[in-house]
């Protein structure tokens, strides 16, 4: 709620504000119409223009004020009926100094209600579908914290899930190369210290680059290898110019673990797992294949990293970035990010 009061205000705001260049301009075209209505002593039509300028004025000015005083009342379920009312209320007043304005010069009126009406339709006109605009616009950016707000959860979910199972398990493999295989297992720590010490700081931070997460990816491969065995054969190829490439923390640790997940485990016999980086046609393509088990009669992409990485890559770059799991000609699992080169 907070968030839609406070983009609500802004929205007004920006219906009623203008700068300081307009506001000169507006002054100066107003004055010199009032001028040449002396001038002229058409004194009918000076009435008329100050009645229809007064709603306009006083409608926005009254609710900026309103809203600067009464912070509460900042909603659109309020906005909209006080805009009413005092387009509502200053017509009225206008009708009212329209009239005794020219009565002052000896002019009679007889359409007072007409002229009212006229001024509150002419009021509405200019503020309201400024005010519709903002209403919706509002809404967007509303929309759009929020979405980015539940990936921001969803990702702090995920990570909750994977990182306590993967970190018992690699403690666990550790317990067990320190009895059997001392030096498997000091190597295995200092895989876990290489992980933790770039991940940890990344979880903390908005933005990686591309450098960091493919040695996040390095050190997790490194340690299932020693999980695995001779079972699991890695290789990262990521050219050192692309290395400052910006994107999110856990960006490719999603299509890791699922090569892991999916091509080594169920598979008895030896997997390669291969992360490949390569610009083409002006969008970087980062592509983590494997030659494991496959995803067999499962849904590709069914699970929750990587629909919480297609979430995020729709968040953050729209359609100009994409996301394609499928099964090779080769027959190798392909997991393909492509995203935008201006991030470089």
């Amino acid at each position: 709620m907070t968030a839609a009061v406070g983009s609500s205000y802004l929205a007004v705001m920006q219906v009623a504000s203008s700068t300081g260049r307009q506001k000169a301009l507006s002054a100066a075209l107003a004055a010199g119409f009032v001028l040449t209505c002396l001038m002229l002593k058409a004194y009918t039509l000076l009435a008329l223009f100050g009645a229809m300028l007064l709603p306009v004025v006083a409608s926005a000015a009254s609710l900026l004020a309103l809203l600067e005083a009464v912070a509460g009342l900042r909603d659109w379920r309020f906005l909209w009926p006080a805009l009413l009312a005092m387009v509502g209320l200053s017509s009225w007043v206008a009708g009212l100094l329209y009239h005794g304005g020219l009565a002052t010069v000896g002019i009679v009126t007889h359409n007072d209600l007409l002229v009212q009406l006229a001024v509150a339709a002419l009021a509405l006109l200019l503020l309201a579908p400024r005010l519709w605009v903002a209403q919706q616009q509002s809404r967007a950016l509303l929309v759009a914290q929020l979405k980015q707000a539940a990936l921001s959860a969803d990702l702090k979910a995920l990570q909750a899930q994977i990182e306590p199972h993967f970190l018992y398990n690699t403690l666990a493999n550790t317990r067990y190369l320190a009895r059997h295989d001392p030096e498997r297992a000091v190597e295995m720590l200092d895989h876990l210290i290489g992980y933790l010490h770039t991940a940890l700081p990344d979880l903390r931070s908005p933005m990686s680059n591309l450098g960091r997460e493919c040695e996040l990816a390095g050190h997790y491969l490194a340690l299932m290898g020693i999980r695995f065995g001779d079972r699991l054969q890695f290789e990262i190829d990521c050219p050192p110019e692309l290395g400052a490439f910006v994107l999110p923390p856990l960006m490719l640790m999603p299509l890791v673990e699922n090569a892991v997940q999916h091509g080594v485990e169920p598979h008895p016999g030896n997997v390669t797992v291969r992360m490949l980086v390569r610009r083409r046609e002006g969008a970087l393509v980062v592509a983590v294949r494997d030659n494991g088990a496959g995803p067999g009669k499962a849904v590709l992409g069914s699970g929750v990293g990587l629909r919480n990485l297609r979430e995020r890559l729709a968040a953050l770059h729209g359609g100009a970035a994409a996301f394609r799991l499928q099964v090779a000609a080769d027959g190798w699992t392909e997991a393909e990010i492509t995203l935008p080169l201006e991030n470089a």
